[in-house]
């Protein structure tokens, strides 16, 4: 097999692995985001983390934790494999020579490559997976914006493309999207090459065991969301917005807005979830592509 093979490969198991562990803390972390603010004298829908979890499950039943799933689900193989193909890419141009082991700031700059290259996949999949998963969040808001419901990924997508602005309509987003993707993917790629390298006590990480590479991957995700963080609460509160009478006229106006109505906790609404998701799901998405890759020779 081909490098492009063996990525596309490694990369859609790895996906795989990240999107089972990791998509119930996602579907908090979103609802959290994008609840409405409170109106004088009235408590948020959800007080916390664990509150959206209980009334998620007392309303929704444990389904609804994976309410969204079919979008990213139907797109991981894609998404993965861009991302880690990318990446493969990124680093065969920037070696030395073929075989030659990367620095950890030319694993930054072909993280931030693949960035790019996964922005324009992304964002129309996370845009469907965010209206399904924020719309029982704002059920009680009184926007107009929850009287469409929405019956599935497809539905989302039919709706969005008839009244949306067609094709268009699903790229809503893409500006704070690319600006998550590339800086995060950056930091990610970054730090899981240097933990490697710490942990194998030099370039030549090729004798890691699983547990290292758990470990490296799950501190890696982590630094993803540290990074970004911010930047995916403005994505998110944008792709839910009403397209008809819109709250926020883009990134630069919903980041004002957010600031002066919740200060700058407004910008880590769902930053709990969304912890607890990277390091498990991180962990298992890089050891099942290290894993794979390494199997295909």
């Amino acid at each position: 097999m081909g490098d492009v093979a063996k990525d596309l490969t490694a990369g859609t198991v790895g996906g795989a692995a990240q999107l089972i562990v990791g998509h119930p803390f996602d579907t908090i972390k979103v609802k959290l985001q994008s609840q409405p603010a409170a109106l004088p004298g009235q408590p948020l829908k959800y007080s916390g983390a664990m509150d959206a979890v209980r009334q998620t499950i007392a309303t929704e039943g444990p389904r609804g934790l994976y309410k969204g799933m079919g979008a990213p689900l139907a797109t991981v193989a894609a998404f993965n494999a861009v991302l880690f193909t990318a990446r493969g890419q990124m680093e065969a141009l920037l070696r030395s020579e073929p075989g030659a082991p990367l620095t950890v700031d030319q694993q930054i700059v072909a993280g931030a490559g693949a960035g790019v290259a996964v922005s324009f996949l992304a964002c129309p999949t996370e845009l469907i997976k965010c209206r399904l998963q924020a719309q029982s969040a704002l059920a009680d808001s009184g926007s107009a914006a929850v009287a469409v419901k929405y019956g599935g990924p497809m539905d989302v997508g039919r709706h969005v493309l008839r009244s949306e602005g067609g094709v268009r309509g699903l790229f809503k987003g893409l500006v704070p999207t690319m600006a998550r993707e590339i800086p995060g993917n950056a930091a990610m790629f970054g730090v899981y090459e240097a933990l490697k390298q710490y942990l194998a006590g030099g370039p030549d990480t090729s004798n890691l065991g699983r547990g290292s590479l758990i470990i490296a991957g799950g501190l890696a995700g982590a630094s993803f969301w540290m990074t970004v963080y911010p930047t995916d609460v403005v994505k998110s509160v944008i792709q839910v917005d009403d397209y008809k009478n819109p709250k926020y006229c883009g990134s630069i106006d919903a980041f004002r807005k957010i600031m002066a109505s919740e200060g700058v906790k407004g910008l880590y609404k769902g930053f709990g979830p969304a912890m607890a998701r990277s390091v498990p799901a991180n962990a298992a998405c890089f050891l099942a592509y290290e894993v794979t890759r390494s199997s295909l020779g």
